[in-house]
């Protein structure tokens, strides 16, 4: 198990602004200064040429000035902005806007006449790439029941855990064709975070961004090359990724009657060994009603992204796809109200929902767009738009509703556009009113996710519209996770100068490999739990600052699918718009 380390960010307050140099040492201290990360806050993966370009001063430096990296040359200079104060952070920052600059190179951002600078960060039209294929890369090296091979994985090469040949159908589960203690088999599929668990809920949004992102970059999907097993048959490797996971998902259906179980699990959470190591006997537990209708919706989606695919593979998956969603949706209907309750004997993730209507929703826009069959007047009455969640699906059936080419739904589509576009809207004014230029106003369980989906939501405003007005917002959300942020940190691992190192993952914290594997995205600040390790470990009062890379704190450095999956989404959409 790796050693927890605690990281402590300077305060800008302890930073000395130097004075009185000579131009040449002042250069030259510049060029081979290190990062000064409280001070300047930036994008640490870079940006693009054309894009909007915006640091973030904690100072009251009146300047800046962009200096080429190697030389110490100024390239840029400008003014900070005015003061802008967070009560969620309890700082104060000045935005040092260089958007001008697209010249491509290496650079520091430097406080006006002090050599107190950031570290080198880059502008050029590659800067999203690798990071990008390292976000869905990260889907490979958590996958269940494959030996990852050095080939494939490198120093993160391990052998096959959790084959899931041999399930046993719990109590919970029981039914007259499968009585408890049975067995099935289910295999493949993702660990669903930092524990070896699969669950249905939380597969159900993943599988639908992914798809999601698919459809509607399918050229760019195709370029991707992720160095994976299946790479260079006539499927894209984004998808032959996906595809791990949904054949799993497939398995998760009793066919004798259509309902899903909620989740295939061990009785308990597992200490920090390698998969190979983790042995205990595994389970599916309970068939529940918001796991069948994520499922009808999912695999309604997938029918319809796969349908008309080149690939014949995909396109009888596809056939597969939209008769177990027709299973589902009849067990769902006879089943309306089977809320999922833990087991006496079950103690790992519940991803427990008493509220239905939204999955019912999503469910309901997905086969109706799957059969064409247009939903009744009156569909999207009481339907409000929030930022996706598991627990939270209707906005999910919205966006696939909005972006419907069927003329037969140009009226309900014209209805889901226009309230898409009016949450992106609202999104844009929170973001303007925030000093760190974020939409996000609380701090909860995965907050980095909930910034990446907000991204993704105004990405999809954006292609509805034509409308560029939202893109300085969606750099901004990417600028947060890289880390211009209160933390310093770009929260995802293995990338920028300052990236989480002791997540809770358990083949990170078991590998005897010092870094964390790469391309997670880590949950980030966190209020709702401030007490996941113990002893404690003390974290900031301040919302936006409620985060501690350590391997215990699984509110705000654990890892998880659907987390990842807005990362994709919008390092994808951001790298499919270089040159």
């Amino acid at each position: 198990m790796k050693k927890v380390l605690s990281i402590v960010l300077a305060s800008a307050a302890a930073l000395a602004l130097l004075a009185g140099c000579g131009n040449a040492t002042m250069k030259k201290a510049r060029a081979e200064s290190q990062p000064a990360t409280g001070a300047i806050l930036l994008n640490q993966a870079g940006y693009l040429p054309d894009a909007t370009k915006v640091a973030l001063i904690r100072s009251d430096a009146a300047g800046f000035e962009v200096i080429d990296a190697a030389t110490g040359k100024t390239v840029f200079d400008g003014a900070a902005g005015e003061p802008g104060y967070w009560e969620l952070s309890g700082d104060t920052v000045r935005e040092a806007d260089f958007s001008d600059l697209e010249t491509k190179g290496t650079y520091r951002i430097c406080l006006a006449g002090t050599d107190v600078c950031s570290a080198p960060f880059r502008i050029g039209d590659d800067v999203y790439h690798e990071i990008t294929k390292a976000s869905v890369r990260s889907y490979y090296l958590n996958r269940t029941g494959i030996e990852i091979t050095e080939e494939f994985g490198g120093k993160w090469a391990r052998p096959a855990g959790h084959p899931d040949t041999v399930v046993i159908i719990h109590a919970s589960a029981a039914s007259p064709d499968r009585p408890a203690g049975s067995v099935i088999s289910s295999p493949g599929g993702w660990y669903d975070a930092g524990d070896y668990n699969k669950y249905i809920v939380n597969s159900s949004i993943t599988n639908y961004t992914l798809l999601l992102f698919y459809h509607l970059f399918p050229e760019y999907c195709r370029s991707l090359e992720l160095n994976i097993p299946e790479s260079g048959n006539d499927i894209p490797d984004l998808v032959d990724e996906l595809l791990w996971n949904l054949r799993w998902y497939l398995t998760m259906q009793d066919p004798a009657d259509g309902g899903v179980y909620h989740k295939l699990t061990n009785l308990q959470f597992g200490g920090f060994v390698m998969p190979h190591e983790a042995t205990d006997p595994r389970y599916v537990v309970m068939k529940s009603t918001a796991a069948t209708l994520d499922f009808a919706a999912v695999t309604a989606m997938a029918y319809r992204v796969f349908a008309g695919d080149p690939s014949q593979e995909l396109r009888t998956l596809a056939t597969t796809c939209l008769e177990a969603s027709e299973r589902a949706m009849k067990w769902a209907d006879a089943h309306p109200d089977v809320i999922y309750r833990q087991p006496d004997d079950v103690s790992t993730g519940a991803y427990g929902d008493g509220n239905l209507a939204d999955e019912l929703f999503w469910a309901k826009a997905e086969t109706a767009l799957a059969h064409g069959t247009v939903p009744a007047e009156g569909f999207l009455e009481g339907i409000s738009t929030v930022t996706p969640t598991w627990n939270q699906s209707a906005t999910l059936g919205l966006i696939s509703l909005a972006l419907a080419e069927e003329e037969s739904f140009a009226g309900i589509s014209e209805q889901a556009k226009t309230l898409i576009t009016a949450f992106a809207d609202e999104l844009l004014e929170k973001s303007a009113a925030c000093p760190y230029r974020i939409s996000l106003d609380w701090f909860a369980w995965g907050s980095t996710s909930d910034v990446a989906n907000q991204a993704m939501i105004k990405l999809v405003a954006m292609r509805l519209t034509g409308s560029n007005r939202f893109m300085p917002s969606i750099q901004a959300d990417l600028d947060w996770l890289l880390g211009a942020n209160p933390t310093g940190y770009c929260f995802v691992t293995g990338y920028g100068t300052l990236s989480p190192m002791h997540i809770h993952h358990r083949p990170s914290g078991a590998d005897g490999v010092p870094e964390p594997v790469p391309g997670f995205l880590v949950g980030g600040p966190n209020t709702v739990v401030m007490d996941d390790c113990q002893p404690p470990v003390q974290r900031s009062a301040f919302p936006a600052k409620s985060y501690s890379d350590v391997e215990c704190s699984y509110s705000t450095n654990e890892i998880a699918i659907n987390w990842n999956a807005p990362l994709v989404f919008l390092l994808g959409a951001m790298d499919h718009m270089r040159p």
